[in-house]
């Protein structure tokens, strides 16, 4: 009888003595808040978070936009008197800002954690307003104080502040194509200019060649640039940069070449700056052989298939008098790649 009166006692002991210890913690916790909330705010923390080569905000400017106002102003003000919420809110109204935390750590310090928006494209309307747009597909003003190396977009139809449902496709077609450009060193250095055409269409102007590539929507953007990846390594440095005017990858399987009239391509060759296209050769030639697994191993598939299927030769005179009177296109070369 003794024996289970002593376990019960030594249980109720137990309880006690653990319900004193919660009890004490909740009371340290509640006074430690407590002081907290009564004590005031030393400073601000920033932190910048994305892409560091993209910074268009500094911690500065997000500390000019938490401090700017006196009554929203943290610093020196009890940590219970500061709205959190309403500084998320305008750190959050800038344009560069995607998304802002912002919290109170133990030194009484007031923490913003900043996301960046990361543009991948640059836009140039018909009119020339120019923005750029993030992975997002939303519209970021451009900043005086840095310029983002993103793939341009030309002649851009519209001007609307959001994107209108005829322009939907259009817009996803120049996210697909920047965000593939941005991501491969070859594309980053070849792609120049990307023009938009009246059907909706795109045109890249490249850095090295005297061509302009006809890519067509903004679909199947990954097996396009692979195609004319693998075009160039096995068709342009055999016969060389400057024999095609137009090099068409929006077909299936096959890249459809315009080729310049042996006067215009002399023409376009003498008056072609050697040196700038020397040194850009090398930088892409050297992307091209030494990396880039992201488009190689299904370029190396397509460029072990490619043909060349030659266009019927036209007599000279004949040619030049058919164009002079019926505006016939020039000769064109097709390649099909997994053809024989």
């Amino acid at each position: 009888m003794q024996t289970k009166t002593r376990r019960a006692l030594k249980r109720i002991g137990s309880v006690l003595l653990w319900t004193a210890v919660l009890t004490g913690f909740v009371i340290l916790l509640v006074a430690a808040v407590q002081e907290k909330e009564e004590g005031k705010c030393k400073g601000i923390v920033v932190k910048l978070v994305g892409d560091e080569n993209n910074f268009f905000i500094e911690e500065k400017d997000i500390k000019a936009l938490v401090a700017g106002d006196k009554n929203l102003n943290p610093v020196g003000k009890p940590i219970k008197e500061i709205n959190i919420a309403a500084l998320e809110k305008i750190v959050a109204r800038d344009p560069w800002v995607k998304t802002a935390d912002i919290f109170v750590d133990n030194q009484r310090r007031l923490n913003i954690k900043v996301a960046q928006r990361e543009p991948v494209a640059r836009i140039f309307t018909l009119t020339g307003n120019t923005y750029y747009l993030d992975k997002d597909g939303e519209r970021i003003p451009v900043s005086a104080r840095y310029t983002a190396r993103v793939p341009v977009f030309t002649d851009y139809p519209s001007d609307a502040a959001k994107v209108q449902k005829a322009d939907s496709a259009l817009t996803a077609g120049i996210m697909e194509i920047g965000s593939f450009v941005q991501s491969d060193p070859f594309w980053t250095a070849q792609v120049e200019q990307v023009v938009i055409t009246p059907q909706r269409e795109f045109e890249i102007i490249p850095t090295l060649g005297d061509h302009v590539i006809l890519f067509g929507d903004g679909t199947d953007v990954p097996k396009k640039f692979n195609k004319l990846l693998a075009f160039y390594k096995e068709g342009l440095s055999k016969v060389g940069w400057n024999n095609y005017a137009k090099i068409n990858v929006a077909f299936e399987n096959e890249v459809v070449c315009t080729r310049r009239s042996g006067e215009e391509l002399s023409k376009k060759l003498a008056a072609e700056d050697s040196a700038k296209l020397a040194s850009t050769g090398d930088t892409l030639a050297r992307i091209m052989v030494h990396g880039n697994d992201s488009v190689q191993p299904e370029a190396a598939k397509l460029e072990a298939s490619v043909r060349v299927v030659p266009a019927r030769p036209t007599p000279s005179k004949q040619r030049n008098q058919k164009d002079k009177s019926s505006g016939k296109k020039e000769p064109k070369a097709v390649y099909r790649p997994g053809r024989n």
